[in-house]
């Protein structure tokens, strides 16, 4: 297993849909297996693939459902329905990050359940259902493999200071920055 580079917003990876996976292969296992190393050196709570350089549709999470209990697993393929209706935002519980947009947090109002389906390693049928945290979970690493990152889903002043916080920390320029999580560097690649 390996820590993997992230891929930082302006990358033309992140914006773009990943692929089905088609096949599970010795390949699709380490890269799995290296998601999950590169998750916990970021103490991220998901990671999709495209956040660190693969094309294909798989994501995994370690997720807090309660506070003795994590969610924990991979998704292939995952297809998402979205449950209820966002209620109004609130700043301080509505806040989210990315690690893809490391050190920036910004409030957006998410649907309050959601239900993942796709497949784990082995082809078998995952169906993931959750509220709160792990629902926000669920919508943003399915998001990032649709190539939509939250920021992408902002609005109105909350938009524009997200703009302006990627602007300043120089991750306008397309496809140039990293970071790695072991050292937690921005760096060209």
């Amino acid at each position: 297993m390996a820590v993997r580079p992230i891929t930082v917003i302006g990358h033309k990876a992140l914006h773009s849909p990943t692929k089905k996976v088609k096949e599970i292969t010795d390949e699709v296992r380490t890269l799995v297996a290296d998601m999950f190393e590169t998750m916990e050196a970021a103490d991220g709570v998901g990671l999709a693939a495209n956040q660190v350089g693969s094309r294909l549709r798989i994501f995994v999470y370690d997720c807090p459902i309660s506070a003795e209990e994590n969610a924990r697993g991979v998704v292939v393929n995952p297809v998402l329905e979205r449950l209820g209706t966002p209620g109004p935002l609130h700043d301080e519980e509505d806040g989210e990050g990315c690690l893809s947009v490391p050190g920036e947090w910004f409030p957006l109002a998410r649907h309050p359940r959601a239900r993942v389906t796709g497949t784990d390693l082995d082809g078998n049928e995952v169906v993931l259902e959750g509220s709160g945290l792990f629902a926000r979970c669920l919508q943003h690493e399915t998001d990032h493999l649709d190539g939509y990152l939250y920021v992408d889903r902002l609005t109105g002043p909350i938009k524009t200071e997200a703009r302006e916080a990627v602007k300043d920390r120089g991750w306008a320029a397309d496809g140039v920055l990293k970071w790695d999580p072991t050292t937690t560097e921005a760096k060209d690649v």
